[in-house]
């Protein structure tokens, strides 16, 4: 291994390296802010690292990793959305008794799965990073053993993780037995010099879609997904809907483009289904809950309904899109999470419509803020997700993905209606719920969400021109 090597691999040497310290510390002492405190330090600094990666991009680290741009800016992106949970972490688990300093070791772990998948250039790298990932969130999500909820949405992720594997691996075996190859670069090149795909190699494709549709919570593949996001801790459950799902879409959106899906008629015609099942399915279901972690994650079910539109435009731009897209939902959805996070105690988490009746008259700031949030979530203007959905749909129109842009645009109007809900609940009558102290670390963390929906959504351009300048596969 060379010098280059080892540089390349620095942010995920970091990661693998601070839960081992971690693990050592604890063994001698347990000190959940020295814990809490390497643990930022260790993030910033894997950040810190793609930095000195720049100057010697692309390149590759046998065939399993590829480092280049795209990589290297889902890695940044990965990271960062990995850092905020860590932020609205500290109040939620500090509140907790027992052990909490665990938490974060886990936390590490799945980080590293997802980074890996960011860099995937081989089936290989891709099932370690997705089962690295995946193996850490059963732990992540069952974490507060006390609670019966948290166990159950523990097991119904294993079970729904292990029947994505199987499809995922079965459907990588059909490929790899079709072209001898695991690599995608190699598949690509042996698919330029074919003039019809292999029926095996389709099929085996539609075994890696329905893996990946359990992995994104794509409908018909949704099952449990809103149950395991309402058992789990709210900052494990902006973790999965952010950083798991970005992580998957990294590596799929780079493979999908590699074979050329989108040239396939029947590969076309099932994403499509699919994309408008989700859209449907996801924004329907949303208006009859009266829980706000399920409702958001059937919100995140039609959210990424949305972004699979990008992948039968078969172009740089839709790839630039769906990343801007990504980035904004990241941080409204974090943000999101991180109001329930920080109005959560220890006997009960803030997670019933009823809870935030009267936020507004209680603390106002926070009732602002996921005001707010939900706003970028329905696409209102001067917000990041109304930038996000126009580029979107800019794109699809140019692809002349019709039907799918219009089905997204009456999806939008049926999602404004359930985020109404909630905000006009927040101005209501207030209730005589006790609200917990807020650190200045969770405030501060909340007010660069804030400031970061607000900037996307006013001045877009320098963001976008970034991604337009560096994002092409």
């Amino acid at each position: 291994m060379t010098n280059i090597d080892l540089m390349s691999l620095t942010p995920f040497l970091i990661l693998a390296i601070a839960p081992i310290i971690i693990m050592m510390v604890i063994s001698i002492f347990r000190n959940y802010e020295v814990v809490f405190g390497f643990s930022i330090l260790s993030v910033v600094a894997a950040i810190a690292s793609i930095i000195f990666i720049l100057p010697v991009i692309p390149h590759s680290i046998t065939p399993l990793f590829i480092i280049d741009r795209y990589s290297l800016f889902f890695l940044g992106i990965i990271l960062v959305s990995a850092l905020f949970v860590l932020f609205l972490s500290y109040d939620y688990l500090k509140q907790l008794e027992g052990i909490r300093e665990e938490y974060y070791i886990i936390l590490f772990t799945a980080t590293l799965g997802a980074a890996l998948l960011a860099v995937a250039n081989h089936f290989i790298l891709f099932f370690l990073g997705i089962e690295t990932l995946t193996l850490s969130l059963y732990i992540l999500i069952a974490f507060e053993k006390s609670k019966d909820s948290s166990i159950e949405a523990g097991i119904k992720y294993l079970v729904l993780a292990s029947v994505s594997s199987a499809f995922l691996l079965f459907g990588m075996g059909l490929i790899y037995l079709t072209f001898g190859s695991m690599q995608f670069s190699a598949i690509e090149y042996s698919i330029i010099h074919l003039k019809q795909l292999p029926l095996l190699f389709i099929f085996g494709l539609g075994m890696m879609l329905v893996g990946i549709g359990f992995k994104l919570a794509l409908v018909p593949f949704h099952m449990w997904t809103p149950d395991v996001y309402q058992g789990a801790p709210a900052p494990v459950s902006s973790y999965i809907v952010t950083v798991s799902k970005g992580a998957v879409m990294a590596v799929f959106i780079r493979f999908f483009f590699n074979i050329k899906g989108f040239d396939n008629s029947s590969i076309f015609i099932v994403i499509s289904g699919i994309a408008i099942l989700s859209m449907f399915v996801g924004n329907l279901l949303a208006i009859q809950q009266k829980n706000i972690k399920r409702l958001l994650a059937y919100s995140s079910i039609a959210n990424m309904g949305y972004l699979i539109i990008i992948l039968l435009t078969g172009s740089d731009k839709g790839i630039q899109s769906s990343v801007f897209y990504l980035i904004t939902y990241f941080i409204t959805t974090i943000g999101a999470f991180g109001v329930i996070s920080l109005l959560s105690t220890q006997e009960q988490e803030a997670e019933m419509l009823e809870d935030y009746k009267g936020l507004f008259w209680k603390r106002p700031w926070m009732a602002g803020v996921l005001t707010l949030c939900l706003l970028s979530l329905a696409g209102i203007p001067i917000t990041a997700g109304f930038i996000a959905k126009f580029y979107l749909i800019l794109e699809g129109m140019k692809a002349g993905l019709y039907i799918l842009i219009f089905s997204m645009i009456i999806n939008s109007v049926i999602g404004l209606y359930y985020y109404l809900r909630v905000i006009t609940g927040m101005f209501s009558i207030a209730n005589s719920n006790i609200l917990p102290p807020v650190s200045i670390l969770g405030k501060l963390t909340l007010f660069v969400i804030t400031a970061g929906i607000l900037v996307l959504g006013v001045y877009p351009g320098w963001l976008i021109g970034f991604i337009v300048k560096y994002i092409i596969l």
